[in-house]
């Protein structure tokens, strides 16, 4: 009796992709990998994994990852939870996850750069591009700076506070400023200087990672400094000292998430418990609070756009516009997908990209597009 051939249909659909891809033509190669690692590149309005062989739109292709219960490459999302959006000054989008290090986008391909690369952590808190071209990333293992060819990592063995950095600035005088899970420190010739900030009499939150972590730091008008702390208020650093603000001086909360410094001296903070607030003069001028005017008092990210909006997270909740009279919020029915906005930025075309848990957005008109690892890219 003759013995029956048994078949698994995921096997039989993989030999098809074979005979399929040695019909490829040579038009539709896709470009070599940097690194040996996952790097994605458009054929013509679709993005395809590129490395060997090519990925036609055969019906063949969908139906072998459809057996194995998997999305095709390019339909994944960049990453489960961006949590930092960049753009150098050669016009390449940056994109920092939460545990696959930080991805770019140069208008051609997505590359994936890890800690096989030697960026330092997995996690990506900060990006910035200093005056010599140099992207700064802060992460869960230390500080990397990508010179466009390799990594240098620093960490508390170069004088870090602590290996988690959560925040980085670099000012107008040249001098890199990183906020850690520790505390404060600047960079000078090869180290990091760690630097005491004056004890604060806020008092204890109620929940928080450390009340010495740096959340986010900026720079106004004058050129002076603004440290937001978790817990700890709010820091003003004028060149010579600094000075401690809390809710004791007006604000509306002291874990501050977010500083957005104003051309007339005020500042819009996000906080992680007290909602958006605007700070000016000493006191709290307006409030975004739940139960007010907002879902949720819990805002990671604060932005402002070009035209002078303010755009603003609510945990749970999307994102909310300020345009100075009317607050609008985007949620998941104008498309945006991600309750749990925690980056905001705006290109140098225009475009605004949101992410947070849940993927990549950009804002197409009146609604939000899904940017996965194939796109759209609309010429980015």
């Amino acid at each position: 009796m003759m013995k029956q051939l048994k078949i698994e249909f995921p096997a039989l659909i993989l030999t098809g992709l074979v005979f399929l891809g040695a019909a490829c033509s040579s038009s539709s190669t896709p470009a070599e990998t940097e690194t040996g690692r996952a790097v994605f590149t458009r054929v013509g309005e679709s993005a395809v994994a590129s490395g060997k062989g090519c990925s036609p739109n055969y019906g063949l292709e969908d139906a072998y990852y459809a057996a194995l219960g998997q999305q095709k490459p390019e339909e994944m999302q960049i990453a489960e939870y961006v949590r930092r959006i960049f753009q150098d000054k050669k016009g390449d989008l940056w994109f920092g996850t939460n545990q696959f290090g930080v991805c770019r986008y140069d208008g051609q391909q997505l590359r994936y750069f890890s800690t096989a690369e030697g960026l330092g952590g997995s996690q990506v808190t900060g990006m910035i591009e200093d005056q010599q071209g140099r992207l700064w990333l802060t992460t869960n293992g230390g500080v990397s700076v990508y010179d466009g060819k390799a990594f240098t990592t620093y960490t508390t063995a170069d004088g870090l506070p602590s290996n988690w950095g959560w925040s980085i600035l670099e000012d107008r005088n040249g001098q890199i400023w990183v906020g850690t899970l520790k505390g404060l420190c600047r960079y000078d010739e090869g180290r990091f200087i760690p630097i005491a900030l004056p004890p604060s009499d806020a008092p204890e939150p109620l929940e928080t990672l450390d009340a010495n972590r740096v959340m986010c730091i900026a720079e106004d008008a004058a050129g002076q400094l603004w440290l937001g702390t978790d817990g700890s208020g709010l820091y003003h650093y004028d060149g010579n000292t600094f000075t401690n603000y809390t809710t004791a001086d007006g604000l509306a909360g002291n874990s501050i998430s977010s500083i957005v410094p104003d051309e007339k001296g005020g500042l819009w903070l996000g906080t992680m418990f007290n909602g958006v607030s605007y700070y000016a003069e000493g006191k709290t001028q307006l409030h975004f609070k739940a139960n007010d005017t907002i879902g949720d008092d819990e805002a990671w990210k604060v932005y402002r756009d070009h035209q002078g909006e303010i755009w603003f997270s609510s945990e749970g909740f999307g994102l909310y516009r300020y345009d100075g009279i009317r607050l609008r919020n985007y949620n998941e029915l104008d498309g945006l997908g991600v309750p749990a906005v925690q980056e905001v930025f705006e290109d140098r075309m225009g475009r605004l990209w949101v992410g947070g848990g849940g993927g990549l957005y950009r804002l197409d008109g009146a609604r939000f597009t899904n940017v996965k690892k194939g796109g759209p890219w609309d010429n980015c």
